[in-house]
Parts: C-alpha cells; sequence; structure tokens
C-alpha cells in the first residue's frame, strides 16, 4: 500500500465561491509535508493538546472538539459573535475544493487554530482555521480493497481529538491514530476485515482516554458492535456486540442461529452522560430487513443502549421499533438534555427517529418519556405503556406489497439534530417520504446484501410537494413549534448557537441561518458549488468567530431514494466536495 502525496499549492483552492456566484504497512506511511509558508507550529501556533478536562469542559470551548461539539451531542455552540442582528453581514472568508465528487458529510473539529477535516475515501486534511492555510494532508491508499460492503457512499463522518493526536475510523475498518501536528501515523489498528460485512464510517468518540467505536454493515449481515481502543496504544479494550448470543440478555428474542447475520450496525457517534458515566448509542437494523425471516423483537436492534465505558456492559437499552421490518435503524444520535414534561422535570435523550416519531427516554434509567410524530408515521401506529406498537397491515412479506410512511430513509436519517438550550428547540432536518415494499426470498452470503425486501421511495401524500423540511420542536412537549418546507429532500445537519440561529445547509447549495424562534431565514449564503450533506460547525480564534460547511451532494439519497432520486431537480444537483468558512 502507498500513501499519495500532492502538493499544497496545487491542491488548496484560493478562488470565490460559484455564483458569488492496510494494517502495518500504513504505519510506517507519511502524510503531506508541510509547506515552508504554513509551518504547523507558526502561523497556526503551538499545537494545545486535548486533555480529558477539556473534552468534559467542551461545551465552552472556543474550538469544536467532537462530532457534536460536547458529549451531549448537542452541536449548540454559547458564541453570540455572530447574531440575528448581525448574520445578514456574513461572509466568505477561505474555501477549499477536495477534487472528490461523492458525498461530504463531516463537520470540521478545531483545536485552538488548527482544523481537521476528513473526505470520502479517508483523506484527512489539517488547516490553520483562520485563514485556510494547509499544514498536511493525509491520504488513505484503497486501491487493494473493493469497497463492496459499504451500504451509501464512499463517506467519512469525521474524527476525534486527544492528546497530540487525531483518531478516524476508515473504510476497510481500521482505526488510525495521527499526530496532529504533523500527520504521521502513530499507530494503526484493523478492527475487521474489508469487504466481508463491514465498513466504518462514522466520527470516533473520546471517554476516558478510550477511542470508542461503532461498525456499519446492516445490511450485509454484519453483526453490529461497539469497541474501545486505548487511545495512546490502539489496543482493544473491551468489545460489545449489539446482537446478544444464546444465554446472555436479549439472546432469546432471536430465532436459533440468527444472532450471526443479525445487523444492529452501529454507524453513529454515541453520546456520553458523565452523570451516570454512561455511554449512550444508537443501534441500526436487524438483518435480514424482512422480519418474517427472524421472528421476535430482535434485541438491541432498533435501539438506544447505554453501556458502561470502563468495560462495555448494557445497563439498559429502549427500542424504538420492535421486530423492524422497514429498515428503520435506531442509530440516530442520542442528545441528551434537561427537560420538563406534564409538570415534571427529566434527565433525558431526545432521538428524531427513522421510524417518524421523536422520543424522549430517561437517559438515568431507559425508561419511555414520551413520543410525538414528527413525519407521516403508518407503520408505527402508537404506543403502549411506553412500548411502540407496529401495524401488521403495514408489514410486507413475500408476495404482499405494502405502501407505508415513512420510507425507510426516515423522518429524519443520519443528519442530525441540534437543540437549543435557552429556547427548549430541538431542530430537525427531515424527510417527507413514504413507500412500497414487497417481501422476497434471500439467504446469507458474505459479502453481499442480505435484505430480503424491495422497495420504492415516494412522495408523502400528506405533502406531494415537498421532499424535506426543516422543524422545530418543543423539548417540552414534543409538538412542532416552526416548521421551514423545501421542494427539495433537506439533508444538512443542524447547528444551533447563543446568537439565536439555526444554521443548515440545503440540497441546492446554499447555507441557511434560521432564527431560533420563529424559523425566519435571516441569512443565505452565496450559492455553493455543490448541493449540502454535511455538518456545519462553528469556532472563535481570538475574537472572531467563524462558521463552516462542505457543500458535496451524495450519501444515500441518489443511490437508494427512488422516485426521489429520479426527481429532475435531485438529478440536476452538482457534484463535488468543498469546504466553506464564513465570518463577519
Amino acid at each position: 500500500m502507498k500513501v499519495a502525496l500532492r502538493n499544497a499549492a496545487a491542491t488548496r483552492s484560493r478562488k470565490s465561491i460559484p455564483s458569488l456566484a492496510l494494517g502495518a504497512a500504513l504505519a510506517c506511511a507519511t502524510a503531506l509535508s508541510i509547506p515552508s509558508h504554513a509551518k504547523a507550529d507558526g502561523d497556526a501556533g503551538p499545537y494545545s493538546p486535548v486533555t480529558t478536562s477539556r473534552l468534559a469542559n467542551a461545551s465552552k470551548d472556543n474550538g469544536w472538539l467532537m462530532y457534536r461539539r460536547d458529549y451531549t451531542s448537542s452541536g449548540y455552540a454559547p458564541f453570540t459573535d455572530i447574531n440575528t442582528g448581525n448574520v445578514a453581514q456574513l461572509k466568505p472568508v477561505w474555501d477549499y475544493e477536495t477534487g472528490i465528487k461523492t458525498g461530504h458529510e463531516a463537520p470540521p473539529i478545531i483545536n485552538g487554530d488548527y482544523m481537521f477535516v476528513s473526505t470520502p475515501k479517508n483523506h484527512l486534511l489539517a488547516f490553520q482555521a483562520s485563514t485556510g492555510k494547509l499544514l498536511w494532508k493525509y491520504e488513505r491508499d484503497l486501491s487493494e480493497v473493493g469497497l463492496k460492503t459499504i451500504c451509501c457512499d464512499v463517506v467519512n463522518r469525521g474524527v476525534a481529538l486527544y492528546g497530540d493526536n487525531v483518531y478516524m475510523a476508515t473504510l476497510d475498518n481500521h482505526v488510525l491514530a495521527l499526530d496532529a501536528k504533523t500527520g504521521k501515523i502513530v499507530w494503526d489498528v484493523q478492527l475487521e476485515p474489508a469487504d466481508l460485512g463491514y465498513a466504518m464510517t462514522l466520527a470516533p468518540l473520546v471517554v476516558k482516554g478510550k477511542i470508542m467505536v461503532g461498525i456499519s454493515g446492516g445490511e450485509y449481515g454484519g453483526r453490529g458492535f461497539i469497541a474501545a481502543l486505548d487511545a495512546k496504544t490502539g489496543k482493544q479494550d473491551w468489545k460489545t456486540f449489539t446482537v446478544p448470543e444464546p444465554g446472555q440478555p436479549g439472546g432469546d428474542t432471536w430465532p436459533k442461529g440468527a444472532y450471526t447475520t443479525g445487523g444492529g450496525a452501529t454507524w453513529l457517534t454515541g453520546s456520553y452522560d458523565a452523570q451516570t458515566d454512561s455511554l449512550i448509542w444508537g443501534v441500526g437494523n436487524p438483518g435480514p430487513w424482512l422480519a418474517t425471516l427472524r421472528p421476535g423483537d430482535n434485541l438491541y436492534t432498533d435501539s438506544v443502549i447505554a453501556l458502561n465505558p470502563d468495560n462495555g456492559h448494557i445497563k439498559w437499552h429502549y427500542q424504538y421499533t420492535p421486530h423492524d421490518t422497514w429498515d428503520y435503524d435506531g442509530t440516530n444520535e442520542p442528545v441528551l438534555v434537561d427537560l420538563t414534561y406534564e409538570g415534571k422535570p427529566y434527565k433525558a435523550l431526545v432521538s428524531a427517529s427513522r421510524n417518524g416519531w421523536f422520543y424522549a427516554i430517561d437517559r438515568q434509567n431507559g425508561k419511555f418519556i414520551y413520543a410525538e410524530k414528527f413525519a407521516h408515521a403508518t407503520s408505527v401506529s402508537g404506543f403502549k405503556d411506553g412500548v411502540a406498537i407496529t401495524d401488521p397491515a403495514m408489514r410486507p412479506d413475500i408476495g404482499k406489497e405494502v405502501f407505508t410512511c415513512p420510507s425507510f430513509l426516515g423522518g429524519k436519517n443520519w443528519w442530525p439534530i441540534a437543540v437549543d438550550p435557552q429556547n427548549h428547540l430541538a431542530f430537525v432536518p427531515t424527510l417527507h417520504t413514504c413507500m412500497k415494499m414487497k417481501g422476497n426470498p434471500v439467504s446469507y452470503k458474505a459479502g453481499l446484501p442480505f435484505l430480503g425486501e424491495s422497495f420504492n421511495v415516494m412522495h408523502d401524500p400528506e405533502n406531494p410537494d415537498h421532499w424535506g423540511s426543516v422543524q422545530a420542536i418543543d423539548l417540552n412537549t414534543g409538538k412542532r413549534a416552526w416548521s421551514f418546507e423545501s421542494t427539495l429532500p433537506w439533508n444538512g445537519g443542524m447547528l444551533a448557537t447563543a446568537g439565536g440561529l439555526v444554521f443548515s445547509g440545503s440540497a441546492d447549495g446554499y447555507l441557511y441561518a434560521f432564527d431560533a424562534k420563529t424559523g425566519d431565514v435571516k441569512w443565505k449564503s452565496p450559492k455553493m458549488s455543490s448541493g449540502v450533506i454535511g455538518v456545519p460547525a462553528t469556532w472563535k480564534v481570538g475574537d472572531k468567530q467563524y462558521v463552516a460547511v462542505y457543500a458535496g451532494w451524495g450519501g444515500g439519497v441518489p443511490i437508494w431514494g427512488g422516485d426521489m432520486a429520479k426527481d429532475k431537480a435531485v438529478r440536476s444537483i452538482p457534484l463535488g466536495g468543498h469546504l466553506y468558512v464564513f465570518g463577519l
């Protein structure tokens, strides 16, 4: 294997925004040499190690130290420099074109004046955050990897920081530690072979000196797990499977032998509750998709689980969709909040589930608080004693086709929500789709899709003119506070700030700033080079606040989107990865 090296000046874009208009061999690989005009310890200043204490207080940091800014996964920054009164003056500061024409999903991760942002196919870029000077670049060599068991584009959702290292999980199931100042590999550990059912696309999470990672592969019969690696050495500390075997708690919810190919992937980054010392993580769909082939509730698929970060022991679970047959997953990020429901205060987590319901769960014990529809939902029809009720008429089978809502892409897919604790609102990127789905015979073969269903994504008859929207949901009631509708799907992640703003990117290539209280559009960027499925971030260097987002259309919608992907306006969205940074 090799690492391709490129000249920084040749790859770095300084032009204005358009329309302003495998294994040990890589351990000795090197990153792009730092050009003389962008010394890592010069222009960007000394690198400050990211300590356990700094991560615990990430919500107060001027940077953006982890995937969703802090352990609560709130996507909220307490900055007021950019606010409802001056956001209209926001201008482009610098930009960078990656040259890769697939989905760009990662948020920039910022420590001081250092920015780290990953691209599809596991490239990693280090910039001076305030100026855009490229400090170093790492390119993963995937030329010997077939990438055949990657479900939904060759994406990466970001990196983690700890000590003097930056950590990335790769499509060929490696976890890498790289020196944050130079890009040189510190250690490289492979968790699973490539191309046999697993891939890794998530941003790692650092908790108590451990690198927490999950796995993709639920569509290929991979048995999901969460693993903890020592941050200094990469040595695996523990590994917890999300589909239990016979004799373990939940093992009796599967037919004999089905657990080995049971899915339950863990492909989105979890949260950490320091108050209860619990790692809280979402778990994906069971395999195969067709539920009649695996009778039972199929724990812990379509669930949120709490684990002891010291040993991986599962403390509690809540299952969003029992015996899922619609690919509704449960991986959507659990956001830790304090709320008051019907006069009673709760330490809660909230999640906008793929099944179309917005859940509040007691994060201390996994007990149900409430669930309210945020999208048209017919498969999960209601709740009894906190347990989801699914409609038998909406369950496909071999020879039985159903029309049900939402589609398997969900009322919300992976694009993260943000929570504003000042206004007690959650901001949800929403899809308005339904689907036809029919069962088919299937048998497991390693490395091949393990579905047992055919499907087509279609318009929601309750909202036939809009594929997407942005919604604000009152945390204390679960009810909608405001909505901004979009003809195109809305696949951009959300960012909220103390300046009274909510930022999110649109499929037609704009970064929006909404008034958090009303949903009014306070600012809209110049048109960017591609549609947005990326996650915005904000940070401060000195006294100046910045906001950044990737434009780079791709991900699951163009591949699996059925009628939505065939929509002329959706097909016309240009491709191409481009990072944009804005400031006053």
